[in-house]
């Protein structure tokens, strides 16, 4: 029978926030555990078991599963030291196999090592050795390394954003790793380097420009030799060496159909490049916007302070701007603040607290807003998400009232791309007349569909789409749109290991 091992190692993160995340914000699951947990929830790894599990002539070696509990700061350097001792040790533990795939997400990045996810491909290559298959599986946010290409088969990534083809994904990489074993086919990997930096709603690829792409790399994989293709434009807030836009096709064999194929991905990509930006409102116009509309919920986008893409969540400034100008209507928002929250457990449901709400963390963008507010619910933030039913965790939660104001207050940072949180704390935005939403893009039904407005707000953060404000300094220059006049010139680089 084939061995086959199953790891997974998982994070996004920005730079730009200044809360280092640690070893205690992912979720572990070691060895047989592993399987218990991924058939029970839509990842990728549920994917690809979906597939292995049919498949009587091999062997499952589960051995590490690691998946931070959501985006957030670079990653403390005792943090990874300890998540790749883990990982690394479960794989030299496996003992001898003959295949593996790793879930990994591609935009990790820890205090002393701009590239974790080539660290663990590099040093798993060296435990498992040159002839051992290995497929990964990537975020489309995520940044491709060389490093990455140089010490794995081939790679599979996410055709879909907003997310939502996480299982896809898998079983993609799972069919890509069981052809390998089979011995039918033999992955040549092209790259190019394309030197964009993306946000916007260009980039949905249900409507979006970025669809061309999208339907290119389809067919791709669907052509005879065809194994996996697309377009990886990383995360703009992860500010290592080689953070840039990919275009990616793996083939069966044929080096010159892949290189041909990326570079055709990636005219695709420059084509529209200038477009796949996000046309952002400034905050004081933002207000008086929302200030007009007569009837209906607005919705206020603050992806700067996205806590899925790696923002601290305790951003306060649009809730201080509708303050400031003292808009009268119901406003739902969320945010971050365990001192605030903690105030309110003390205090109990019912009572009245004085107390500050935002800048727990960034404090060098936001300053703490004083509120006097009642204490409407308490919860222990424990909470299964409205898009996938995965498990969240806030910690400690409160719901305070402060006149027109509801805001739901957690301790720890949880992904806000969908309504969960509001609704798991008793909060329907559709019952407010202004929502602040943390979040790049949610699926369509969640808010665009029926929200009066939908205003992209141009509000601090550390995941701001205005990047010219987060103030890279190690990412290669120039690029587009940190730098003008950015030329491109499409060049394959191809990867084949046997």
């Amino acid at each position: 029978m084939d061995r086959v091992i199953i790891a997974e190692c998982k994070q996004e993160v920005s730079t730009f926030n200044p809360v280092p995340s640690q070893y205690g914000d992912f979720r572990i699951v070691r060895g047989p555990d592993m399987l218990d947990f991924h058939r029970g929830v839509g990842h990728e790894v549920g994917g690809a078991l979906s597939v292995l599990d049919r498949e009587e002539a091999l062997l499952l070696v589960p051995t590490y599963g690691a998946c931070a509990n959501t985006s957030g700061g670079v990653l403390s350097k005792g943090g990874f030291d300890r998540l790749s001792d883990e990982f690394l040790e479960s794989i030299r533990d496996a003992g001898e196999v003959d295949g593996a795939y790793f879930s990994l997400h591609g935009a990790m990045q820890a205090e002393d090592e701009n590239d974790p996810e080539g660290y663990l491909l590099q040093e798993a290559r060296r435990i498992l050795g040159d002839q051992i298959p290995i497929v990964v599986s990537l975020d489309l946010h995520g940044i491709l390394t060389d490093r990455m290409l140089e010490h794995c088969d081939a790679v599979v990534i996410y055709h879909t954003y907003p997310h939502i083809d996480f299982v896809e994904t898998g079983k993609r990489a799972a069919f890509l790793l069981m052809g390998m074993l089979d011995g039918n086919i033999r992955p040549v990997t092209a790259r190019v380097k394309i030197p964009a930096l993306v946000r916007g709603d260009e980039m949905i690829t249900e409507t979006g420009a970025i669809r061309e792409c999208i339907q290119l790399a389809k067919q791709i994989e669907a052509s005879e030799a065809g194994l996996s293709a697309g377009v990886m434009w990383g995360n703009p807030f992860t500010d290592v060496p080689e953070l840039r836009t990919n275009s990616i096709v793996v083939m069966d064999g044929d080096e010159a159909a892949a290189a041909q194929y990326a570079v055709d991905l990636a005219n695709r990509f420059w084509k529209h490049h200038e477009k796949m930006q996000v046309p952002l409102t400034g905050l004081e116009e933002s207000v008086r916007l929302a200030a007009e509309v007569d009837s209906g919920t607005v919705v206020m986008m603050d992806a700067a302070d996205a806590t899925s893409s790696g923002a601290s969540g305790d951003s306060n400034a649009i809730v201080r701007e509708l303050m400031r100008q003292e808009y009268l209507g119901r406003v739902l928002a969320p945010v971050v603040d365990p001192a605030a929250v903690q105030k309110a457990f003390d205090a109990g449901i019912g009572a009245t607290i004085r107390t500050t709400v935002g800048g727990a963390f960034d404090r060098a963008r936001y300053e703490p807003l004083e509120i006097e507010a009642r204490v409407h619910l308490l919860s222990d933030g424990v909470f299964r998400s409205e898009s996938f039913g995965w498990h969240w965790n806030s910690g400690n939660t409160a719901v305070l009232k402060a006149d027109n104001y509801t805001l739901v207050v957690g301790t720890k940072p949880v992904s806000l791309f969908d309504r969960s949180w509001f609704y798991a704390h008793g909060q329907d935005p559709k019952k407010f007349d202004l929502v602040v939403v943390k979040s790049p893009h949610c699926e369509p039904h969640m808010f665009a569909d029926w929200c009066a407005e939908l205003i992209n707000v141009d509000a601090p953060g550390a995941t701001s789409a205005n990047l010219q404000s987060l103030g890279h300094t190690i990412c290669n220059r120039p690029i587009f749109p940190l730098d003008d006049a950015v030329a491109f010139h499409p060049t394959a680089d191809v990867f084949r290991r046997n």
